[in-house]
């Protein structure tokens, strides 16, 4: 079975955070995620979350803390996702290599059907309160 390392963009900005849909081919076809993709050889996770947001969607951004780490696996793959707590740090989002983008508050971020490998880092945000929220007391 093939394993890939995935690092993976929570970006917040304005109270909002952002979601990219897939193109309609290859692997999780058509799924809304969090923007990121596989670390190339030697990439610190850091630079591929940079890299990736850049390369998808013409944004940059700046990776501030590790938000969570979950392992899933696919019939297909085995993926290690290293999530991201990220700010926006300028440019114009552009749908370069996502077929769709969303900036969702909270509430809404539960309206979509995210990947299963995707859902704990979901339900810490819910929890938490976003991305930049302090852990809740207990």
């Amino acid at each position: 079975m093939k394993r890939i390392v995935v690092a993976a963009a929570v970006v917040e900005h304005e109270g909002r955070i952002l979601l990219t849909r897939r193109l309609d081919k290859g692997h999780l076809a058509g799924a809304w995620e969090f923007p990121g993709g596989k670390l190339e050889e030697g990439e610190a996770p850091t630079d591929c979350v940079v890299r990736e947001c850049l390369e998808e969607c013409g944004i940059r951004v700046e990776p501030v803390d590790i938000l969570e780490v979950t392992h899933h696996i696919y019939p297909e793959r085995e993926v290690l996702l290293l999530f991201y707590a990220c700010r926006l740090r300028g440019g114009e989002l552009r749908h370069i290599e996502i077929a769709d983008h969303a900036w969702c508050t909270l509430e809404e971020l539960s309206r979509y059907e995210l990947p299963p490998a995707d859902v704990p880092v979901l339900r810490k945000l819910l929890a938490r309160g976003g991305a930049f929220a302090p852990l809740p007391a207990g």
